[in-house]
């Protein structure tokens, strides 16, 4: 019922697209959704503005128009850009796979056992770079599916492990599904999420369907007080920025 829902409203996003929103499907994209984007942080109060400005940075970088680049660094000034850590969870996963081979690293993930029965999806979800042939990423993948619908007794602190773990799945299924160009799967994994309908996901599917800039005009009307929405648009036009459109 939940992935019925999102499809029936990706496709009304579709087909009732806003025609302001026809500059942000044209060359300019980028520039333009960037613009929405911030239109929406604008109505945030100023502290909040404040938190959020460092988002943009990395994603300006990435504009190829002179002009724009340029808006761009009078409005943000010397906001520095965020220095990513170390991926530990990569680094988690990297190290059970070495450390126990493929084979039994599957076998510890099926069954929850350290270091997976903390942060389980995410673990799986970045050994799929270390699987050893398409067979095997495909095999994880569909594990990973597997156990976000699996019945699970465990409790941690006393919370079921379905209650959290299920959408954990879903949320890292769907950016691998969105990084691999798999709409099927994509639309499979974000009906697991806690939110399906949420605009980061919708931005996703655009980077594997084609034309993001129709919901410029969705990214301006879903300004708030809170900071989660400008948060996602910027997650999920990032994607769209970083890797591109799916090849057609």
């Amino acid at each position: 019922m939940i992935r019925a829902g999102f499809l029936l409203l990706m496709a009304g996003l579709w087909a009732a697209a806003p025609a302001s929103a026809e500059a942000c499907r044209a060359a300019r994209e980028a520039p333009c959704m960037l613009e929405a984007i911030w239109s929406a942080a604008e109505e945030l109060p100023a502290n909040k503005q404040e938190r959020v400005k460092p988002l943009f940075a990395p994603l300006a970088l990435k504009l190829s128009d002179p002009k724009a680049k340029a808006v761009w660094d009078k409005r943000l000034g010397g906001v520095a850009i965020d220095v990513e850590d170390t991926d530990y969870v990569r680094l988690t996963a990297e190290t059970a796979v070495r450390e126990y081979g493929w084979e039994m690293f599957l076998q510890r993930a099926r069954d929850g056992l350290a270091p997976l029965h903390m942060g389980r999806p995410e673990i799986m979800g970045a050994a799929i770079e270390f699987a050893p042939d398409a067979k095997q990423r495909t095999r994880i993948i569909e594990m990973m599916f597997t156990l976000a619908g699996a019945a699970d007794s465990r409790t941690i602190s006393g919370i079921s492990v379905n209650a959290f773990e299920r959408a954990d799945f879903g949320h890292v299924l769907a950016e691998r599904m969105m990084r691999d160009c798999r709409l099927a799967e994509f639309d499979r994994a974000v009906s697991l999420t806690a939110a399906p309908e949420s605009l980061r996901y919708a931005l996703w599917r655009a980077r594997i369907t084609g034309g993001a800039g129709a919901l410029a005009d969705d990214i301006r009307a879903g300004s708030s007080e809170d900071t989660s929405h400008v948060r996602q648009a910027v997650e999920g036009y990032g994607a769209v920025m970083a890797l591109g459109y799916c090849p057609k």
